[in-house]
């Protein structure tokens, strides 16, 4: 018999020696596995119709094999790949996945609007829908102020000045010379004495030569 699974999003994890059968949310995606059965006709050796069942073993197919797929296409996906079991076993198959549907529905709820089936976390039990057709109004209302705080920081980010010094670009000129001087204590051209000479009035210093003081404008001695 055709598996009939009440929703499309499954995997079947079974192999020769039992049944298991893991079902999806339709939107986070995350499974609920049912309980491991055991097969009756594995211990009794029952496994296979002919000598080249082996080759299509149920224990060659585990995973997702399904996922995205149709129920139908699910089905026809399933019967190929437990070709050459036994039908004792294929009956088995049925009925332990009858039993998984079962289980697997009481973690599951079925949205009325979009007809999706969703986990626990994915329902909004207040609105009697999924989160995507009603979401949480706390869960957006936390979100959207979230996203305004990150706004609001770059922006004041963006008004903020950082560096609140003058940029200047000064040359020492020897007093000698006339000539770039350099950063040293001597003229790199003519090798005179850069040494900062202090104005007897106000005390600044002043370059080497000046003749007035570039704060109080006494003359220097």
């Amino acid at each position: 018999m055709a598996l009939q699974p009440f929703t499309s999003n499954f995997a079947d994890n079974s192999t020769e020696s039992g049944f298991q059968f893991t079902f999806y949310c339709d939107i986070c995606r995350e499974g609920y596995k049912t309980k491991f059965i055991e097969s009756k006709t594995y211990k009794k050796g029952k496994l296979f119709k002919g000598i080249g069942g082996l080759l299509s073993a149920a224990a060659q197919f585990t995973g997702k094999y399904n996922m995205g797929y149709g129920a139908e296409r699910a089905a026809d996906i399933i019967g190929e790949k437990f070709k050459g079991m036994s039908p004792e076993w294929h009956k088995e198959h049925d009925e332990a996945f009858e039993l998984a549907q079962n289980e697997a529905k009481e973690h599951f709820k079925r949205c009325p609007k979009c007809s999706h089936y969703v986990c626990e976390n994915c329902w909004n039990e207040q609105e009697g829908l999924c989160i995507k057709d009603a979401p949480r109004a706390n869960v957006e209302i936390a979100a959207a102020k979230a996203k305004k705080m990150v706004k609001d920081i770059n922006a004041a980010a963006q008004d903020t000045p950082v560096f609140t010094g003058n940029i200047e670009s000064k040359q020492t000129i020897c007093p000698q010379c006339g000539k770039p001087a350099g950063e040293g204590k001597f003229c790199n051209n003519c090798g005179a004495s850069l040494a900062m000479i202090k104005c007897p009035k106000c005390g600044a210093q002043n370059p080497a030569g000046t003749k007035f003081c570039g704060e109080c404008g006494n003359k220097m001695q």
